[in-house]
């Protein structure tokens, strides 16, 4: 059985010039099937923006070998994470992506039903996901690779699988 992405509504923020101001942005549903439909895809989706690993090596490894990836016949690099739409903007800023397109998944919706939702209370950050990587090919998921050890209140934060070496080793042998 092949496993397909879940159906949801992202609620994103983007520019919108005609509104003028500090803040020109509007809120703008996007869906699963904009996202994926007819294309393939990568997301990766990790605990959280401003976080150490998330900051400093996930969100860059992929923004620095984004090209590398268009030049596999992937159409879109997608990092999510279940923060709002605010907080992935000025993470977005802050990390100077310009490639990545960066996904709230704020209230855990398309993490819950890719069965990747773990409670990070140990931390003080609520529900997140849990750190994976994926490659989708018109809403179905061809290859997964989730962190060893997924569970709720972690002690730690596996990182082993997901980078963009592992996801680039893959699509080398496709």
């Amino acid at each position: 059985m092949t496993q397909r992405v879940p159906n949801v509504v992202f609620k994103t923020r983007v520019r919108d010039e005609s509104i003028g101001g500090d803040n020109p942005f509007r809120w703008q549903d996007v869906t699963t099937d904009e996202i994926f439909k007819g294309k393939s895809v990568i997301v990766f989706a990790l605990p959280g923006a401003f976080t150490p690993t998330c900051s400093s090596t996930h969100l860059p490894g992929y923004e620095e070998h984004y090209d590398e990836l268009k030049a596999k016949g992937i159409d879109e690099v997608y990092c999510l994470s279940v923060n709002d739409a605010f907080t992935m903007f000025q993470w977005g800023k802050r990390q100077e992506v310009n490639k990545v397109k960066l996904l709230p998944d704020g209230n855990g919706d398309f993490t819950r039903g890719m069965n990747m939702l773990v409670k990070k209370e140990n931390l003080g950050f609520g529900a997140r996901s849990w750190r994976y990587s994926m490659h989708v090919v018109d809403g179905e998921v061809k290859q997964l690779f989730a962190e060893p050890g997924q569970m709720d209140n972690c002690p730690d934060d596996p990182f082993e699988v997901s980078g963009v070496d592992t996801m680039l080793d893959y699509l080398n042998k496709q």
